[in-house]
């Protein structure tokens, strides 16, 4: 397969200047840039005075285009933010940015995130984490510092953690997915104990199994400071959570903690909910994707019923059924202060679901209701819209792939004509049918407060597109609309098309995996001429050929909103180059095109990169070639 890239690589100060609106910032990020252009950005950087933030990652620079930036920070009194993140920097790379940490005064916020795009070879190593360590512990002005996905091991995890116990300016480190074992998490243990600025560390996704897990909880009773930890997506189970638990009965600082997808059973849960009886800091806890089921959720239940200070729960992908929801829900009508609760992704079933809408009739604090992928049927989510009539405070619901039909699509429907808080509906991955479609179209004509509404991959045909497209025409709130993965085709999408015309409110429309095909493509092209709002359009494997694209192209050179358009995995040919390119000479707004998949040759691909040169809003490009 032939791979071709539009190459932004002749940057130069004016240019800089010329594709920013905002002169304090700049963003050449997803424009493969490879070190040559890195150069030329870092040659700008030494003159210019004005710009405080700079967004170069999703490039190709490697180590020389790193050295070449680092070089350009030593001389600039104005960056305020960095992020050179997923360029392949390697260790070299990171060296040479440390050099300038170490004399530069003006940097906040660093990202060197996922250095290692082609392979580990060219990912930041404990070498370069040290060189990093050895910086913090001069530098004065670093406040966040994002290492994640690279590969510091234990070695960089012990240099950090050194630097961690005399820097005192630092408050946010994440060294997520670093393939940190447990000794390199004990030294960052360590060191907690005597920092006394950081306040939120990141260390999930790097195995820590309970070792690791009883050295954090051991730093946490004596450290006053960190507010944020998260360990999720390790190897932590009921010793190593019992331990955490623990810690949380003494501290008196931490609010959100997230120890989800680990091995936590009803025992590690049992312990959370006791510290939580007592514990008056915690706000947000996320529990979810363990092995917890009916037993944990009793007693987290009813530490719930005397907790006053958390407001949000993720107890999603456990093994909770009814029962456990059922206790779940009698505590919701006793606590007060709990906003937002995800249950999703367990087996409540239509019983349970019925437990939660009770609680709903009653409880005026919840704003967010997950409670997808439970089995819940029509049953449930009759339930819950029996509730919705008289509950005032959900704003966001989600239900979708719940095995509904159109009767429970009926009765959400009903609900949404009353109800006056919903603002987003997520009902996708179910089976309403165009006959869902049509009673959710007919709320929509009279609902006046949803902004976002997810129906995708539901079995909706053209009848039930028609139906939408009809509300649309009426609706005055609805901005994001995502109907993807359907049955529509050319027809229905024309529909959708006539209701674009005449609407003002829609910002975000996703269509994809249909088979609206040229014909309906043409309508929305059409549509997008008058179209002032849309700003987000998804037509992705469609059937569209390069017939289709020519209507496109057509409309991006009058369409003055449209900033984001996907249209990856069509039939589009060589032809694309001759239509879009023209399209976006003269288009200024577009900001983001997603182009992969298609029969686009290399020679085709580059063709491409002169109008896309002159569009000066593009920042983000993919036109691979495939043939």
């Amino acid at each position: 397969m032939a791979w071709a890239e539009a190459q932004y690589s002749e940057y130069t100060a004016n240019e800089i200047e010329a594709r920013n609106t905002d002169p304090a910032w700049v963003e050449v990020r997803d424009q493969h840039i490879s070190y040559q252009g890195a150069k030329e950005v870092a040659e700008a950087l030494k003159i210019n005075s004005t710009l405080t933030s700079l967004d170069i990652g999703n490039n190709s620079i490697s180590k020389e285009g790193a050295k070449a930036i680092a070089e350009s920070l030593k001389l600039n009194t104005t960056i305020k933010t960095v992020n050179i993140g997923n360029n392949n920097m390697s260790d070299e790379g990171a060296k040479a940015i440390a050099a300038a940490l170490e004399v530069n005064s003006t940097i906040t916020i660093l990202n060197i995130e996922r250095n290692s795009r082609s392979s580990m070879w060219d990912s930041i190593s404990y070498d370069g984490a040290k060189a990093i360590a050895g910086a913090l512990k001069v530098n004065s002005t670093l406040t966040t510092l994002n290492i994640e996905g690279n590969n510091i091991r234990k070695e960089g995890a012990t240099a950090i953690a050194d630097a961690l116990k005399v820097n005192s300016t630092l408050t946010t480190l994440n060294i997520r997915r670093n393939n940190i074992p447990d000794d390199g998490v004990k030294a960052i243990a360590e060191s907690l104990k005597v920092n006394t600025t950081l306040t939120t560390l990141n260390i999930g996704d790097n195995g820590i199994s309970d070792e690791g897990a009883n050295a954090i909880a051991a730093a946490l009773k004596v450290n006053s400071t960190i507010t944020s930890l998260d360990i999720d997506n390790s190897s932590t189970s009921d010793e190593g959570t019992k331990a955490i638990a623990e810690a949380l009965t003494v501290n008196s600082t931490i609010t959100s903690l997230n120890i989800g997808r680990n091995h936590i059973s009803d025992e590690g849960a049992k312990a959370i909910a006791g510290a939580l009886k007592v514990n008056s800091t915690i706000t947000s806890l996320n529990i979810g994707w363990n092995d917890i089921s009916d037993e944990g959720a009793k007693e987290v239940a009813k530490a719930l019923t005397v907790n006053s200070t958390i407001t949000s729960l993720n107890i999603e992908w456990n093994d909770i059924s009814a029962e456990g929801a059922k206790e779940v829900a009698k505590a919701l009508t006793v606590n007060s202060t709990i906003t937002s609760l995800n249950i999703g992704d367990n087996s409540i079933s239509k019983e349970g679901a019925k437990e939660v809408a009770k609680a709903l009739t009653v409880n005026s604090t919840i704003t967010s209701l997950n409670i997808g992928s439970n089995d819940i049927s029509d049953e449930g989510a009759k339930a819950i819209a029996a509730a919705l009539k008289v509950n005032s405070t959900i704003t966001s619901l989600d239900i979708g792939g719940n095995e509904i039909s159109k009767e429970g699509a009926n009765a959400i429907a009903e609900s949404l004509k009353v109800n006056t808080t919903i603002t987003t509906v997520n009902i996708g991955w179910n089976n309403i049918s165009d006959e869902g479609a049509n009673a959710i179209a007919a709320a929509l004509k009279v609902n006046s407060t949803i902004t976002t509404l997810k129906i995708e991959t539901n079995s909706i045909s053209d009848d039930g597109a028609k139906a939408i497209a009809g509300a649309l025409k009426v609706n005055s709130t609805i901005a994001s609309l995502y109907i993807s993965r359907n049955n529509i085709s050319g027809e229905g999408a024309k529909a959708i098309a006539e209701a674009l015309t005449v609407n003002s409110t829609l910002t975000t429309l996703d269509i994809e995996r249909n088979g609206i095909s040229d014909e309906g493509t043409m309508a929305i092209a059409e549509a997008l001429k008058v179209n002032s709002t849309i700003t987000t359009l998804n037509i992705e494997r469609n059937s569209i050929s390069s017939i289709g694209i020519k209507a496109v192209e057509k409309a991006l050179k009058i369409n003055k909103t449209l900033a984001t358009l996907y249209i990856e995995d069509n039939s589009i040919s060589n032809q694309w180059s001759k239509s879009v390119g023209e399209g976006l000479k003269m288009n200024r707004t577009l900001a983001s095109l997603g182009n992969g998949n298609n029969s686009i040759s290399e020679e085709t691909a580059k063709a491409v990169e002169g109008p896309m040169k002159m569009n000066s809003g593009l920042t983000s490009a993919d036109i691979r070639a495939t043939v």
